[in-house]
């Protein structure tokens, strides 16, 4: 990147994150977590960006959450020293990844099968290692996780059984109200069977804010609060005034009165459509009313509404995506700034580590 001191200067389309918003959202989060006794464990998938996974660890945070071992990989790397990946891993090549990493940081896994469990307990054991292990529990969402209160304890006897492997509590994702009685039946038939439930992780920016009125949950995993998008405005977990994220995108056509066509399309801001029944692919922040209607690989196409003035050949505007952590997986860079002005711009060293 050619050298700059202001986002106004920068070539388009391009990632750029505002580092006092940053700094509110990671101070709203602790502070809540403070507040209520929570430990905090942000996921590092929506920013992939060591430097700012350092700022939530100095404001609090106990560790971090991975979704898959290359980002724990690059953490680690950068120093983070408590890590905990939360999707399955299977496999004798992930197994062997995972002991290599348990040699230099603190690590624990997630999983719902015995299958993973066996397969790891093989290969840390040989080397004398030792990982903790969550019980990974669905309680609301439908996707992975053991389906009973009961399976969960047995899996837990189970890992608690096997060498190389430390049971360590529960998880899940997301943390809704009927996750609370699932868990807390879980622990009960877990502790009467003399294991200690170490912790209870759930998760999730949507329902973060409101994990106190469950109960049962211990630790909360959060990550797209720290930058926000279009998803937190509509679910108010972050003010459109605390959304740090912005793509910054020029109009390079404008082909009709009501069409306006941007540099900007799903490489740059990712296909995702918003979760809560908003339309389009992103908010323009100065016209909240110009819908990007559809994009290309390169393309967004904005509808430009009877009565609004602008968005004419050469106008750069900044646009917040609807979900912030695959928008950010389709940039090299990301360019932090204070008030518009430049004061780094960092690799997205975690992004595309997907195995």
């Amino acid at each position: 990147m050619t050298e700059r001191t202001a986002i106004e200067d920068l070539e388009t389309p391009v990632l750029v994150v505002d580092l006092d918003a940053v700094g509110r959202n990671i101070a709203a989060m602790q502070g809540y977590c403070d507040e209520h006794g929570f430990a905090f464990r942000p996921h590092i998938k929506t920013h992939k960006i060591p430097a700012i996974a350092h700022l939530q660890l100095s404001a609090g945070a106990v560790g971090v959450t991975c979704q898959k071992l290359g980002e724990a990989e690059v953490m680690a790397a950068a120093g983070v020293r408590d890590i905990l990946v939360t999707f399955p891993l299977v496999g004798r090549a992930k197994a062997e990844r995972l002991a290599a990493l348990s040699r230099t940081v603190r690590i624990s896994v997630a999983a719902d099968s015995p299958r993973v469990a066996r397969d790891l307990s093989d290969v840390l054991s040989r080397d004398g290692l030792s990982v903790g292990f969550l019980v990974d529990c669905d309680t609301a969402l439908g996707r992975t996780g053991v389906q009973s209160p009961k399976q969960a304890a047995d899996l837990a006897v189970l890992v608690d059984s096997l060498p190389g492997l430390r049971f360590a509590g529960l998880m899940t994702y997301p943390t809704e109200p009927e996750s609370g009685p699932w868990l807390g039946a879980a622990r009960e038939m877990i502790e009467a069977l003399g294991l200690q439930v170490g912790r209870v992780s759930g998760g999730g920016t949507p329902t973060a804010f409101r994990t106190h009125e469950i109960g049962e949950v211990t630790e909360i995993r959060a990550g797209t609060y720290v930058y926000g998008d279009v998803n937190c405005i509509d679910d108010r977990t972050v003010s459109p005034e605390d959304c740090a994220i912005g793509i910054r995108s020029m109009v390079v056509s404008r082909p009709t009165r009501d069409r306006a066509i941007l540099d900007a399309g799903s490489k740059a801001l990712s296909s995702d459509p918003p979760a809560y029944g908003r339309d389009g692919y992103g908010l323009i922040t100065k016209y909240p009313d110009a819908k990007i209607y559809a994009l290309d690989e390169e393309h967004g196409y904005v509808e430009i509404r009877a009565g609004l003035e602008g968005l004419e050949v050469g106008e750069v505007v900044t646009i917040i995506p609807n979900h912030a952590c695959t928008a950010v997986n389709m940039h090299d860079e990301t360019v932090a700034h204070r008030r518009g002005e430049i004061v780094a711009v960092w690799p997205v060293a975690a992004r595309g580590k997907i195995k």
